[in-house]
């Protein structure tokens, strides 16, 4: 049983937030900021993407409250505001590893 109840509203945030989740260099972004607060530079490095493209991404993560932003000096620096999403990938990662490991035995018929 839910622990949240799954009000209209509830679940359009619920959707929201997979759909921010669902763009593949958001979640290497994040996984890149697990390890610690990063500027662009830093991430754009990382990612091997482009500054407008990470910055676009960090933006849209910053608007949904995913990372927080703090400025110093020239440079700003980017970190983790909600570490909750690494508990979802990691379930997530964990029931692919599962299901993984079902088509393997399946197919090696043990």
């Amino acid at each position: 049983m839910p622990k949240t109840a799954l009000t209209p509203q509830n679940l359009d945030s619920v959707a929201t937030r997979f759909r921010i989740l669902g763009v593949p260099l958001r979640l290497q972004i994040l996984n890149e900021l697990a390890n610690g607060e990063r500027t662009v530079t830093a991430l754009v490095e990382a990612t091997g993407s482009t500054q407008p493209n990470v910055s676009k991404h960090l933006s849209t993560l910053l608007a949904h409250r995913l990372v927080k932003r703090e400025k110093r000096g020239n440079s700003a620096y980017y970190s983790v505001s909600d570490p909750a999403v690494f508990k979802l990938c990691e379930i997530v990662c964990g029931n692919i590893e599962r299901a993984l490991e079902e088509e393997r035995a399946a197919f090696s018929g043990g």
